[in-house]
């Protein structure tokens, strides 16, 4: 196995940090990476906003409740943007109508996705730890104001960059097969879920002590409530998208 392949298959999110900081030479070159991650015609239609400075950390922490936010020596903001696509084309006598087109969300979140496991990706190279920030989406109205995002631009995704002061057992995947389709889509995945839940539950009850734990539950958690984060929508609208 090649070190890309190693650093790529040994990935494991971080929630305990040293006080150690990041050097500006390793931020750069994560951004770097980040931003040679591909996108959708290459329109870039993404930016990351940075936060070194602790109290403002700090706050971002108190918003999402998530101490390891302030614990790590950098936070990142991954947003789908296109304001600079907006500006752009007024500039030339053209307009921005793709507001309302919901393919333009996906080509965003997308381009967002690909680009944040570069910086993951390149982070942990390093040697340094990682841990994406789902929940900034919870607080998007006030991660909007804080970091003063125009128009068209979203928080889809935050990541917290920092020297691990712990690392746990990698967590178990599903079976290959669950994930790999030869050819055409297997539909019959009980089995192969059935399997993960034993491996998953001696992981936790490795990790937690707690017996109980089932992936199920996890996923339980996200999608048994049909209204997901429900201020999503407002906020994407209140950011220009219409998303009809």
């Amino acid at each position: 196995m090649n070190e890309t392949l190693s650093v790529l298959s040994s990935h494991q999110s971080i929630r305990n940090y040293t006080s150690d900081p990041v050097s500006d030479e390793q931020l750069k070159a994560i951004i770097k990476a980040a931003q040679s991650a591909p996108t959708w015609g290459n329109g870039q239609q993404l930016s990351v906003v940075g936060v070194t400075e602790s109290a403002r950390k700090n706050e971002i922490a108190e918003l999402i409740g998530q101490p390891w936010i302030n614990e790590g020596a950098v936070f990142l903001s991954f947003n789908l943007d296109f304001y600079r696509i907006k500006e752009t084309l007024e500039a030339e006598g053209k307009s921005f109508v793709a507001g309302d087109n919901v393919d333009t969300l996906l080509i965003g979140s997308t381009d967002v996705g690909i680009a944040l496991g570069f910086a993951t990706a390149a982070a942990e190279s390093m040697g340094l730890g990682i841990v994406p920030i789902g929940a900034i989406r919870s607080k998007a109205e006030e991660i909007v104001d804080l970091l003063e995002l125009p128009e068209y631009v979203f928080p889809v995704a935050g990541l917290v960059i920092g020297h691990p002061a712990e690392k746990n057992e990698l967590k178990p995947r599903l079976p290959l097969e669950a994930f790999y389709h030869q050819e055409s889509y297997q539909k019959d995945q009980a089995s192969y879920v059935g399997a993960y839940e034993k491996t998953f539950s001696n992981y936790m009850v490795k990790r937690t002590g707690d017996t109980s734990k089932t992936w199920a539950d996890t996923v339980a958690r996200y999608y048994s409530n049909k209204n997901g984060i429900p201020q999503t929508a407002d906020i994407l609208k209140k950011q220009g998208f219409t998303f009809n």
